[in-house]
């Protein structure tokens, strides 16, 4: 199997893995420059970069690589290292680039109004792939999304039944409704997508939560869902609220925790109202 075929492969499914290549040779070394080995997500591995301690090491380093889509390089001296005193004639040394292979970034967006229409204008140009889904095909159609992935224009009970983001995946609800929002929420929290936001005020979502834990979803699945959407900005225009949202988007594709607030909601007391829809 080509290294090359499966990064598309695994990309193309949504999911991630880490690319070591050695990069820097001097000396003798079990492999080559250039050599390549894919760590995939499950820690199954494609490829070698010549076994032994060093390749356990840049493994468990991938591993790494894969968490934090952060690259590294690696050095080892073969000749001054015990570790790597096996008995072979290899007395090198030797670097490894391992780098992050992440899958493109795919926002699913639940409703198609004004707002929705320009959080796919601007998670486009931040180079997010969209899929659109709202249950008015006046509304999810080519001529207001020319760039979305995929359209669904149905009800949505039986789009969410067609659907399958990957761990990969953000999603962001803004239908024209609560109940419809709450539909799409229940759904949403049972996935294993990377991003779940919901837009609306604070009493909003304060009620849609509680009406879900009263059918049994469990407060743990609520607390990964960023509501009200967005980055406190005090947003109001549906241009601004879509800044917002694909701001948050962003910090959570990097890992930017200091931009995330720490508690999205509170269950008790009187919410504050804050971003709705216009």
């Amino acid at each position: 199997m080509d290294i090359y075929e499966e990064i598309v492969r695994l990309r193309q499914e949504g999911r991630r893995a880490a690319l070591a290549t050695i990069v820097n040779v001097r000396g003798s070394i079990p492999s080559f420059a250039t050599a390549k080995m894919l760590v995939r997500d499950d820690g199954t591995i494609l490829g070698t970069i010549g076994g032994g301690c060093v390749e356990a090491e840049v493994w468990q380093a991938a591993r790494e690589v894969i968490d934090t889509e952060k690259p590294r390089t690696l050095s080892f001296d073969l000749n001054h290292d015990p570790k790597f005193n096996t008995g072979l004639v290899c007395g090198g040394s030797l670097e490894v680039f391992i780098e992050p292979v992440l899958p493109p970034s795919l926002l699913y967006l639940f409703g198609a109004g004004h707002v929705s229409l320009n959080v796919y204008k601007v998670a486009r140009i931040a180079g997010f792939e969209v899929v659109v889904v709202d249950d008015r095909e006046t509304y999810a159609n080519r001529e207001r999304f020319p760039e979305a992935r995929d359209i669904f224009a149905d009800d949505f009970d039986k789009t969410l039944a067609q659907l399958a983001p990957p761990e990969s995946a953000f999603l962001v609800i803004a239908t024209r409704g609560h109940h419809d929002d709450m539909r799409v929420l229940r759904w949403a929290v049972g996935t294993p997508a990377r991003y779940v936001g919901m837009i609306g005020s604070r009493r909003k979502v304060v009620t849609i939560y509680r009406e879900l834990e009263k059918e049994g979803i469990a407060p743990a699945s609520l607390e990964r869902v960023h509501a009200p959407v967005g980055l406190d900005i005090s947003a109001v225009t549906p241009e601004e609220i879509a800044v917002a949202v694909v701001a948050e988007m962003i910090a959570v594709r990097r890992k930017a925790q200091a931009a995330l607030p720490h508690m999205r909601f509170l269950h008790k007391g009187e919410p504050k109202t804050e971003v709705s829809k216009p």
